[in-house]
Parts: structure tokens; sequence; C-alpha cells
């Protein structure tokens, strides 16, 4: 097995998310390894900690951001979450990176763009910081410049870690391509620690194991940061509708049960610029019980959203990296299970978190045990 060493991690998209994620890596660096830190699973993941993680390169499109430093361009505008930890200079510059889809008429006025300005080769860039991993922040919709990215990893040699409903773990062709290239892919569609969609989930397995059929049910989600702003144009939503859609109607059928698509509304609904990157959740599910007489439940969910996946995505790096150095191949599939809206594979949430203990155990720093291939079949 090779030497342990940092996680070199390259992140596409300099937004809120990745905000989050690089001052979470510096407000715990110094956490004991047994230590509780709310939204991980371990401090010490299979031997890497938190602080294991180093940022090595960053790509946006944003003027705003692009040529500074990334621990200054993670609080440039329009990102709006909150901060919670002060990030050194790290070093590293955001590099330029193609717009494709990735901005729309709605977000266009926030991300002003150099149309001049050279584009970064973004396979170069990831070479010449040796980075292991890429991890994909991108606006929902961002299908073409999602597959770029996707692309770029694989000519670059490094796994990918898909935080966005645009489908690359979960679709059989990139998948192929995963394998074929000997390297991971942990996607997709990354799951808040206490988020509207987990939340969902465990209700709905509430009803179900306590024996009651789920009728009808909806989420509705407002939001004030650019995600839900981008989401005004209703065409870039329909993988992020199936994806939301599937992790709670998968719950239903892995019960021998059904519901109607007229029965389950889940998804964004507006944007409100005053919650900045506070998200509310209005959820609602329609039962009967004994006598078939009517319950119903409502629940109103209010998070600050994007710490609300930091945590996650460091675990998806550190499982990602654990992958990497046991030359795992393909879609990864106990990580993604429990860490993401749309894996190839829906598990039960508590199901999948002992399938991520199992990873751990089995790939940890201290076992020598390696393979290539998927493990969860």
């Amino acid at each position: 097995m090779p030497a342990k060493r940092n996680i070199k991690l390259a992140i596409v998209g300099v937004g809120n998310c990745a905000s989050s994620l690089v001052q979470g890596i510096y407000y715990y660096r110094d956490a004991q390894d047994d230590a509780f830190v709310p939204g991980v699973m371990h401090v010490n993941f299979g031997g890497y900690h938190i602080r294991d993680i180093e940022i090595v390169a960053a790509f946006d499109v944003n003027d705003n951001k692009v040529g500074k430093d990334v621990a200054e361009a993670i609080f440039a505008k329009p990102n709006n979450t909150t901060t919670f930890a002060s990030v050194p200079t790290i070093g590293v510059q955001v590099s330029r990176g193609p717009v494709l889809d990735g901005i729309n008429t709605y977000t266009a006025p926030l991300i002003p763009v150099n149309a001049k300005q050279e584009v970064a080769s973004v396979v170069d860039v990831l070479r010449a910081s040796n980075a292991d991993i890429v991890v994909n922040y991108l606006p929902v919709g961002s299908q073409i410049a999602t597959e770029f990215y996707a692309q770029a990893a694989l000519e670059a040699g490094c796994g990918f870690v898909n935080c966005i409903p645009v489908f690359i773990a979960s679709d059989p062709t990139w998948a192929r391509r995963f394998t074929q290239a000997g390297l991971p892919v942990i996607g997709d569609d990354i799951k808040a620690q206490v988020g509207a969609t987990i939340t969902h989930r465990t209700l709905v397995n509430l009803f179900l194991d306590r024996g009651m059929k789920v009728e009808r049910t909806y989420q509705l989600n407002t939001g004030g940061n650019t995600d839900f702003l981008n989401m005004l144009e209703r065409d870039r939503l329909q993988y992020k509708k199936i994806s939301k859609t599937e992790a709670v109607s998968s719950q239903i059928e892995a019960h021998g049960q059904s519901i109607a698509p007229e029965n389950i509304h889940v998804g964004p609904s507006d944007y409100v610029p005053w919650q900045k990157d506070n998200k509310i959740c209005f959820l609602r599910i329609e039962s009967k019980h004994f006598g078939d007489v009517p319950m119903h439940l409502e629940l109103r969910l209010s998070v600050e959203d994007s710490p609300n996946s930091a945590g996650v995505a460091i675990d998806s790096i550190r499982c990602c990296k654990l992958a990497l150095d046991h030359r795992l191949a393909g879609p990864i599939v106990e990580p993604a299970a429990y860490f993401q809206k749309h894996p190839p594979k829906q598990v039960e949430d508590h199901e999948a978190r002992a399938l991520v203990e199992q990873f751990i155990a089995r790939y940890g720093q201290s076992k020598r045990a390696a393979r290539r291939g998927k493990v969860l079949q």
C-alpha cells in the first residue's frame, strides 16, 4: 500500500459550498482523532485527518475570484454563506475555467466574466498541481461543464467527487470510463448532514416502518444563494428533480409500496434574496393510520445550506482517496449510497452508513488488502 500523504484536492466552482469546505478544513485542523465533529463520521477517517486535505488547484469563471488566492476567493461576491473560520493565505490562485453552461440569464448579472482573458488548460493545471481528486461544485444544470471537468479528471489521472445533480457516477457510460481508466468516482448530488432530502427520507421510512402508506408528499425549498437563483431557470432542474425525487421514492419502493408521480413533488421552489445561504424546507406527508383515519405531518426546516454539506464532502473526499490508494476503479458505491442523493445503487441510510464503516475497516491505512473494481455489486 502506498505511504500516507496529504490529499491533494482541486475544486471546481469556488462558491458557497467550496467556502464552507475550505473553512472547515482549517476550523478542525487541530481536532483530536477521537473528538466529536458534527457532520463527519470520524476525525481520523481510515488514516486521514481533516487537515490532510490540501487545496492544490481551483477553477472558477467569476472575475471576483479568478487570479486570487483561494483563501480570499471563497469570501468574494456573490458568496454569502456564514464565515466561521479564518483561512490563511493558501498559496493557490483560482484558475479561469471555461464558462460553457455554468452561467444562465439569472446568475449572469452577479458573475462578471472577462471574455478576453485566456482560459486555463484544466488538464495541465491538474497535472502540474499533482491533484489526487477533483471535487465538482458547479451550479445545478451544468451538464456540459460537469462532463468537461469529469473528462479532465480522467485525462489528468484524478478521482472525481461529483456533488451536483449531473449524472456521472450513476451514468453507465461515465461509470465505464472511470472503470477503464482505473480511477474512482463518487456521486451524484451530495446529501446534506441534516438537510431537506435526508429529513424527508427519514420521515418517509418512519411512516413505512410503522406500517403506514405514504399517499402523498411534497418538499418545497426556498433560499437566497446563487444556487437558488440559478434554479429559477427551470430547464436546469431536470436531473435535480429526478435526484431528489428518487432519493425519497426509492425508500417507498424498497418497502414494497409505490407512489404515483402526481402524488410526490420534490424540488426547489423559489429564490428569496434576503435568505442568503439560509435554506427553508416545507415538507408534508399525507397518510392514514388504523381505521383508515387520515394523518398528516407538516415540517418546516431552516438550515445554513453550505456548511450543512461540507462535512459530508470531507468524508466523500477521504473515501475517494482511500479508493485511489487501493486502486479501486469506477463508482465507489458504499460512500455514494450514504453521501449522495443519486448513487448508482440506492440503499437505506442506516445500512449505507454501516457499509461505509466496513469500507473504512477494509481500506483504512492499517489495512493491507487492495484490489481493483467496485466493492458493492
